[in-house]
């Protein structure tokens, strides 16, 4: 192959493993030479120095194959889907306990990359001219990996046919918030992808959560998913409650306005009174750490003039749950809906916790691959580009996972014992 080389050792990435990846992943892929330039791509992503473009990956081979590389990427037709199903079948040896879908916003300068627009970004707390994608992860308590990608494109691009042409965006995609190109993404990891079905742990608090988590229960999807509690269009009542109509009103702790009818905020007692400390790992910390959770089984509920058919009766009972991070607070610092069982709170707490392994994971390991390096315009090209970080990212991550001693087990949380009142931190 053109400027073929090995790995360089002191990235400590293991050649069988990069072998092995490459070897399984691109059997969909029928040319041989496209197979050589994948490898030299992926290769390139582990071994060079700095922003991950197309011309240092060519001058890291030796250079002389920029173009050819350009076309690998960019213009070949090969299918991304295949590649990323046989990542997510070679990661389950990591023994992953949840799907995470985490967000990527990808900032960039100009307005001729696909999908880019200027938008307000909350995380950055500013107006930015960017690409919104979403990633879902396998993530389990020793590392966590992207297997699939979707690009959010907004109306701008996805009703307007010369930036669709100029991208060569496929017929079949149109515009499509992130949370719904998510839903998407875990229903055929679910359906077509043949994998374990694990929890989708998800972030909707600047979301319609009602939505999603109707898709989600319709589709007998196990999921923990983040809520805004005083988020309109969404409510809940408890199944068994144990507070009689009628009772003292609720106040917003962090606003100081009365809760609503069916507002999280209005079951806080019932929260406290199933509380249990459970300890988990914070991956970001790299401590073990403990924190009060509460959980109460509730009825999901649509409010407002354009509130759909109620769901069938088997799939209306969720838990809700709260956690008390800070210990000075009278009510949860953060709320999650789920569909698992509410005996199971420890472990459901412990997977929204994978969330944080995925954030660890993005920045010390994904960026450094040149996660938002792709410089390409075409929708082929980019899906293409993160399909090659995905794989280069697990060559790491299955690497270090060949070295016990350099990483560490994963945390055998003890049993909780229920107790009233607790709060840690």
């Amino acid at each position: 192959m053109p400027g073929e080389h090995q790995i360089v050792e002191s990235a400590e990435i293991s050649e069988h493993v990069v072998s092995e990846i490459v070897s399984r992943t691109f059997r969909s892929i029928p040319r041989s030479d496209q197979r050589r330039w994948g490898e030299l791509y992926v290769r390139g992503l582990l071994s060079v120095s700095g922003r991950k473009t197309m011309r240092a990956i060519a001058d890291g081979a030796g250079g002389g194959v920029e173009q050819s590389l350009y076309q690998f990427i960019t213009k070949s037709p090969w299918a991304a889907e295949p590649v990323r199903r046989e990542l997510a079948d070679l990661l389950l040896r990591l023994e992953p306990r949840a799907w995470v879908v985490h967000p990527l916003v990808i900032s960039k300068v100009g307005r001729h990359s696909v999908g880019v627009e200027r938008r307000w970004v909350s995380s950055h707390g500013r107006v930015v001219n960017c690409q919104q994608a979403v990633g879902v992860w396998l993530a389990g308590d020793r590392a966590s990996c992207p297997v699939d990608w979707r690009l959010a494109l907004p109306e701008s691009w996805a009703g307007e046919a010369s930036l669709r042409r100029r991208a060569c965006i496929p017929e079949d995609i149109g515009s499509c918030p992130p949370e719904q190109c998510a839903v998407q993404s875990v229903s055929a990891m679910a359906g077509d992808w043949g994998l374990p079905h694990r929890p989708v742990v998800m972030d909707l608090r600047e979301s319609d959560a009602y939505a999603v988590c109707a898709v989600l229960l319709e589709r007998r999807m196990p999921f923990v998913v983040r809520i805004d509690p005083a988020a309109r269009g969404l409510a809940v009542r408890p199944v068994r409650p144990s507070v009689r109509p009628g009772g003292p009103e609720r106040f917003s702790e962090d606003t100081g306005a009365p809760c609503p009818p069916g507002s999280p905020l209005a079951l806080v007692p019932e929260l406290g009174r199933q509380c249990l400390p459970v300890e988990w790992y914070d991956h970001e910390a790299d401590a073990l750490r403990a924190t009060s959770v509460g959980a109460a089984r509730v009825l999901l509920r649509r409010t407002g003039p354009d509130a759909p058919r109620p769901l069938p009766a088997d799939q209306q009972e969720l838990i809700l749950v709260g956690a008390w991070r800070d210990p000075g607070r009278r009510t949860p610092s953060a709320y999650w809906l789920s569909n698992l069982p509410q005996s199971q709170l420890g472990t459901v707490y412990r997977t929204a916790m994978l969330a944080r392994r995925v954030t660890r994971d993005l920045a010390e390991v994904s960026e450094g691959l040149g996660i938002r390096d792709f410089e390409g315009r075409s929708f082929r090209g980019w899906h293409h580009h993160m399909t090659m970080v995905s794989l280069a990212h697990a060559a790491t991550v299955l690497s270090a996972a060949r070295r016990p001693a350099a990483w560490p087990p994963p945390v055998r949380m003890p049993a909780p014992r229920e107790r009233t009142g607790v709060r840690a931190a």
